[in-house]
Parts: structure tokens; C-alpha cells; sequence
């Protein structure tokens, strides 16, 4: 697998200020595939130097010549879309075919939103006798998460481009090729040199030293509610602003009017996409006392077709199998009946994880409360709706969920109680003009649409 040795700053490869390296392994087969250098804090003082002195001129750039070099990076990813899925399988391990889809075809459709979003936007406003203006917030540190690792640094880069910020971002140690080829990408597209920087490391190390420079202006991080509490506090040291996408622990809330099967169905599909590790998967199942149990057996039924090894990839490390393994072990433990999967490794090499349900779980369960980010289901019961209502809010996380009724209005009138930030009403369409983002502990800000892109703006006024 092909690897760059150095960093990604200033427009050029250069090599990395230390010898140390990270080696990337294949879930699927724990082989080492390539290696990356281990970035130092003088790595990160170089590109933050070097976005510090291009962001005068692309702040000055019109919004439509911006707008242009985005969506020249989109037709870039486009044209590498198949070299782009075979990466993120080979060192996320998802099935090539979620790659393609979801992995490589989403950020295609997110960097030309932000391209016609960067020529249209209103980067100045009238009220009254006060002209408004909306300038980029400056240098930006995007730390990004393995999951999924391409969309993650187009919904931070793109907006960050289109409001005229200058960007180092500092991906997941996992999934460090992905972006060297999103590096590559912006080259291709005519970035000026300095707009865009690279940095390759730990989080430790390169992304607590991008967090603390003195010469970021907003920290944008992607990743678990505890790293985020971290990162809030040293950006709340300096007063700088920050943006944080955290966990989650969404309900999937069918009532007693809906379309249970489809409900069901679609609700497992959801949680073993990606192989459990997306933040606002609906992995709290809840279903009314009467058809609880048709409800377990439709699950069962559902998850036998998630095949570990086909249609299910492995999770990213030995440290994430372990962790999701010992979730369900603690399920059993605390008196959760298992109904399909188990904490055996189902697969004799890779870092699989077999896919999981749960029933009898109750809302005080530890698989109820923390995120386990992996294939595992819990399907709760509850008496009526503000029985449901309870369970679905009880938790510090408020990022996603989903909605299950006959018509829309009672999906929606059930949905406008939810503590959470995004709420899919009988299976709504994705949309990537929608803002992202929670409520709780699930993370500060939005991302995604003209949401995402006021992030990176900040506001002056000027009184006539």
C-alpha cells in the first residue's frame, strides 16, 4: 500500500521532524500494510506557521474563485473514487461496497454542497443602519476520527474552505493513507499552497499539540465525549473556539402504530452498517410491552443476514474488538438476554466482532447508557409513550435517533420531545445539506450545510 514519509505542509512533502513511524494494519487480516511518520510538535508548529501566513490571501479570495477550488477537489475525489474505497477497506476494513457508497461517494456529494454553498452564501448581511459582516475565524485544526475517515475531513475541510479559513489537519492514527490521498487531492485541485497542511501522528502528541498552539483559532474534533472534554478545556484555556462531534447512544423509537417489520428491519440495518462504528447509530431498539416480543424475533431474524466477513467488516483494532467483546460480555453479566451473536470472535483472523442483539435490556444497563461502537443491538420495552419518551432522553448523549408511526404527524409530534440533535422520521433520506450534530454531551456546534459552514465564520459590524 503506498505511503508518503513525510507531511503534507506548505504545499510540498517534507519530512517529518522525528524518526519515530506508525504502522497501519488491515483489520480484516491484522497484517501491516504501510507506514507513516509519528508527528511532533514542531510538525504541527510548521503547517500551523505555514496556514497562518496563506490565510491573508485566501481570506481576501472572492467566495467564487473558493467556491471553484472546491469544487475542483470534488471532481478530484470523483475521478479517484475507486483507488479512494480500495484504501479506506484496506485499513477501516469496511466491505468494498459500503466503501464505494458511503466511504468514497459521500464526500464527493458533501464537497460540492460546499461549493455551491461558497458562491451563493451571504458573507454580508444588512440590519438597519448596520452592515454585518461574516469573515473566516482564521487557522483551523481539524482533528479527525477512523471511522470514517474520508467523509470526516470533507465535512470539516470544505466548510473551512468555502468561509476562507486555512486548515492543519491532524486524521486518526488508523486511518492515516485516506488522507495522505486527500492531501494529494487538494494538490491536484490548486490549492494554494499553505490553505491546506498534513500532519500524521497521535493524538497525544500531534493532535493535543494542534489543540494547544497558541496560532489555532478554532479546534474542530470529531471523536469520543472524553477526548472532547479534553480538547474543550485546553481551547477554553486560550479562548479559542471549538467544535465537537461526540457520542452518541440513540433510540430508535417505534410506536405502537408502526410499520413493525419494516421498523425493525431497518433499525438492525442501521446499527451493523459500518460494522456498529458510526456515532449516531440507532442502537437503542424501543418497543411497545405488546409487540415486544414479535419485535425480538423479527431482530433475530434481521441480524443472521449480517455476515461477519461479507456483509459485515471488522471493527478498526484489537483495542476496539476487545472493547466491544467485553460490552457484551458486561450485557450478559447484567442480565441481558442474548438473542443473537455473542462475545465470541466469530472469525479466526481480523479484528471481527459478531453481530449482536440484546433483549430484556433496561434503561439503567450499562449497554443502554455508553457507546459501545460496535454490531450490538439493545431492544428496550416500554408501556406507553411517555414511558418512551423517558427511556429514548435518559441518557447524557442527544445526537441521533429515529421515529416509527403510521402517518408522519405522529412520528413528528413524538420526535419534537427528543433531546437530540437529528431525528429520521420513518426512514428519512440522509441529507447532507442538514445539520449534524447533538444536543448534551454529544458535542458543540453543527456540521454539514450552511450550519456547518457558519462554524468557521465570525461576525463584525460596521454602523452608519
Amino acid at each position: 500500500m503506498k505511503a508518503h514519509d513525510g507531511m503534507y505542509i506548505d504545499g510540498t512533502w517534507r519530512p517529518a521532524a522525528g524518526r519515530d513511524t506508525i504502522a497501519v494494519v488491515s483489520p480484516a487480516d491484522e497484517q501491516v500494510i504501510a507506514h507513516v511518520p509519528a508527528g511532533t510538535a514542531e510538525d504541527v508548529d510548521a503547517a500551523v506557521r505555514a496556514a497562518r501566513a496563506a490565510l491573508p490571501a485566501w481570506a481576501a479570495t472572492a467566495p467564487a474563485e473558493r467556491a471553484a477550488r472546491i469544487g475542483a477537489l470534488r471532481d478530484v475525489l470523483a475521478a479517484r473514487q475507486d483507488e479512494i474505497a480500495e484504501t479506506i477497506t484496506a485499513e477501516l476494513g469496511s466491505p468494498l461496497p459500503l466503501s464505494r457508497t458511503v466511504h468514497a461517494g459521500l464526500p464527493v456529494l458533501v464537497a460540492g454542497s460546499y461549493a455551491e454553498l461558497a458562491a451563493s452564501y451571504a458573507f454580508e448581511e444588512k440590519h438597519g443602519n448596520s452592515t454585518v459582516l461574516l469573515e473566516p475565524v482564521g487557522v483551523v485544526g481539524a482533528i479527525t476520527p477512523w471511522n470514517y475517515p474520508l467523509h470526516q475531513i470533507v465535512a470539516k475541510v470544505a466548510p473551512a474552505l468555502a468561509a476562507g479559513c486555512t486548515i492543519v489537519l491532524k486524521p486518526a492514527e488508523d486511518t492515516p493513507l485516506t488522507a495522505q490521498l486527500f492531501a494529494e487531492a487538494t494538490e491536484e485541485a490548486g490549492l494554494p499552497a499553505g490553505v491546506f497542511n498534513l500532519v500524521t501522528g497521535l493524538g497525544p502528541v500531534a493532535g493535543q499539540a494542534l489543540a494547544a498552539h497558541e496560532d489555532v483559532d478554532l479546534v474542530s474534533f470529531t471523536g469520543s465525549t472524553a477526548v472532547g472534554k479534553q480538547i474543550g478545556a485546553v481551547a477554553g484555556g486560550a479562548v479559542k473556539r471549538v467544535a465537537l462531534e461526540l457520542g452518541g447512544k440513540s433510540a430508535n423509537v417505534i410506536l405502537p402504530s408502526a410499520d413493525l417489520a419494516r421498523a425493525v428491519n431497518v433499525g438492525v440495518a442501521n446499527v451493523m452498517s459500518n460494522s456498529g462504528q458510526t456515532c449516531s447509530a440507532w442502537t437503542r431498539m424501543l418497543v411497545d410491552s405488546e409487540r415486544y416480543e414479535e419485535a425480538v424475533a423479527l431482530a433475530a431474524t434481521a441480524v443472521a443476514k449480517y455476515v461477519p466477513g461479507e456483509r459485515v467488516g471488522p471493527v478498526v483494532n484489537a483495542k476496539q474488538q476487545a472493547r466491544v467483546r467485553g460490552y457484551i460480555e458486561r450485557g450478559i453479566e447484567e442480565g441481558a438476554r442474548l438473542v443473537a451473536g455473542g462475545p465470541e470472535a466469530p472469525c479466526e483472523q481480523g479484528y471481527f466482532v459478531s453481530p449482536t442483539v440484546f433483549a430484556d435490556v433496561t434503561p439503567e444497563m450499562t449497554i443502554a447508557q455508553e457507546e459501545i461502537f460496535g454490531p450490538v443491538v439493545s431492544i428496550l420495552k416500554y408501556e406507553n409513550e411517555d414511558d418512551a419518551l423517558r427511556i429514548a432522553n435518559g441518557t447524557v448523549y442527544g445526537l441521533a435517533g429515529a421515529v416509527w408511526a403510521a402517518d408522519d404527524a405522529t412520528a413528528v409530534a413524538f420526535a419534537r420531545r427528543m433531546d437530540t440533535g437529528q431525528v429520521d422520521i420513518n426512514g428519512g433520506r440522509f441529507n447532507p445539506l442538514a445539520p449534524f450534530g447533538g444536543y448534551k454531551q454529544s458535542g458543540v456546534g453543527r456540521e454539514l450545510g450552511s450550519h456547518g459552514l457558519a462554524e468557521y465564520l465570525q461576525t463584525k459590524s460596521f454602523q452608519f
